[in-house]
């Protein structure tokens, strides 16, 4: 699936539903970072949310038709590794594909919370991360315990192409024109169209 020397940007999600905002970032992840490749993540669940997602082929199926593009991959690696958490899948992907350079890409709103998730310390200092804004997310995001326990390790938005090339911990917060979309907002559209 990858070959040593790639530079595979790695999306994780519950893509719940998949949508255009997450085509967007992920587009602007392959030319920021001058990745090789994009790899979608579709997550079993969320450890994180209370409510679980629509079934995992549901969302494989709409990611797919979300994101077609010859250089981003759709995956249910998460359910096919067995790991739940990101720190695990991560290790698990550098055990199973040596020499590759995986960048952790995330949106600005996931670093705002990011000290929340399992092993956030082990991630940082496992692969980059490659952090991409959203709206209203920047100020919180940059002011996030993440980011001030990680500044010596930030580098400058103008060499965001270099982050792949990087050790960890290393991670780069770029501003993009975004889509304010979020699978949230369609979720709850969906839901008052159907009580109505």
């Amino acid at each position: 699936m990858a070959r040593p020397g790639r530079r595979i940007g790695l999306l994780g999600g519950s893509f719940d539903p998949p949508h255009a905002g997450h085509r967007h970032i992920t587009l602007e992840a392959l030319k920021r970072f001058q990745l090789d490749e994009v790899w979608w993540l579709v997550s079993p669940g969320n450890p994180l949310k209370e409510r679980g997602p629509a079934p995992l082929e549901e969302r494989m199926t709409a990611a797919r038709l979300v994101m077609d593009h010859p250089r981003v991959r759709i995956t249910d690696l998460e359910t096919r590794l067995g790991t739940r958490y990101t720190a695990a899948t991560l290790d698990a992907l550098q055990r199973r594909y040596p020499g590759v350079s995986f960048v952790w890409l995330m949106g600005a709103d996931n670093l705002a919370r990011f000290h929340r998730w399992d092993r956030w310390r082990t991630i940082f200092e496992t692969v980059p991360l490659g952090i991409l804004a959203r709206p209203g997310d920047r100020i919180s995001a940059r002011m996030s315990p993440a980011a001030r326990q990680f500044r010596s390790a930030k580098l400058r938005a103008r060499e965001a192409g270099v982050l792949a090339d990087c050790e960890a911990p290393a991670w780069c917060f770029v501003n993009v024109p975004m889509k304010p979309i979020s699978s949230t907002a369609l979720r709850a559209a969906r839901a008052a169209l159907a009580t109505n």
